[in-house]
């Protein structure tokens, strides 16, 4: 009988393309995928890697079987969320991820209130950048996340993923406090044309969607400073080196010399929890997305009384 543990590692060098890529998914060592597919080649008595270089490739017999283990994984799956549903009880584990600023905004009160409702159920979580949450979240990597896009660059997600909007969160421009603009009620992009301006590394949804939406606004963007977390960029606005665009999720606390001012027209980004549809059955999916639900409210709460 196939080894399912097995299976899932040659599944997984089929899907990411070599087995230290396939070790990082699965959280395990190089030399662990290695092993498991060694001792399916022994139960099957086919040759399923074979050298390439310096690597390894699979060869058409672990194709077929790969294709083969995706089918049955996905039905163990199902089997396991049908069996949870049927007992109706929050237990077991879930693999979630969630980009850095829900990571710090939303899922610590989401996690702490999982525990203390559902201690049978334990949640492991993983920071990491929309687009690969919703790969991982696609090939069952994960069985929940947390995403983000922009309203006016949205992003597309994959048939077999079900979500919900958690929140809309609205960005404004930090702008040093001493700047001629740092009075203003408001400002349009447009006003801000010849500025310095902070964003994260290019490849990165904040910063390609920073750069798009100044395009838009015929104003080309000069990144002077390039930092990932928004305090980070709050802290350089603050010395004067720039303007950013931050989200009300991403502010923590504004330091001194820093004015944070509305753009017209307003600039929001919008947050998802994902899954995969045919795990929309579980309890302990249900329970996640709640908490999630609940952890945003308290979040727009606080914003309306700030």
């Amino acid at each position: 009988m196939l080894d399912l543990n097995r299976l899932k590692a040659l599944h997984a060098v089929h899907v990411y393309g070599s087995v230290g890529a396939a070790a990082d998914a699965l959280m395990v060592t190089p030399s662990a995928v290695s092993q498991q597919i060694a001792k399916l080649e022994r139960e099957t008595g086919a040759t399923l890697m074979e050298r390439n270089g310096r690597g390894v490739r699979l060869t058409d017999a672990a194709g077929l079987l790969a294709e083969h283990a995706e089918r049955i994984l996905a039905l163990v799956e199902t089997a396991e969320a049908d069996f949870e549903a049927l007992r109706g009880e929050v237990v077991g584990r879930l693999n979630a991820a969630a980009f850095p600023t829900a990571s710090r905004g939303l899922m610590p009160g989401a996690l702490a209130a999982l525990r203390k409702r559902h201690p049978e159920l334990w949640v492991q979580l993983h920071e990491r950048e929309p687009e690969r949450v919703v790969r991982d979240v696609a090939r069952g990597e994960l069985d929940l996340g947390v995403i983000q896009d922009w309203l006016n660059r949205p992003m597309a997600i994959p048939e077999g993923l079900s979500r919900a909007t958690l929140l809309d969160d609205i960005a404004d421009v930090a702008i040093p406090a001493d700047h001629p603009l740092a009075g203003s009620r408001e400002l349009e992009l447009a006003d801000l044309r010849g500025e310095r301006w902070i964003s994260g590394s290019p490849g990165t949804v904040c910063h390609d969607w920073l750069v798009f939406t100044l395009r838009s606004a015929s104003v080309e963007p000069v990144i002077a400073c390039m930092a990932e977390e928004y305090p980070t960029q709050l802290a350089l606005v603050a010395a004067g080196l720039g303007c950013a665009i931050v989200p009300r999720l991403g502010r923590d606390c504004v330091p001194d010399g820093v004015r944070l001012v509305p753009l017209r027209p307003r600039q929001s980004r919008r947050i998802y929890a994902i899954w995969r549809a045919d795990a929309a059955r579980r309890p302990a999916i249900k329970a996640m997305v709640d908490a999630l639900a609940e952890a945003s409210r308290t979040q727009e709460n606080a914003w309306a009384v700030s």
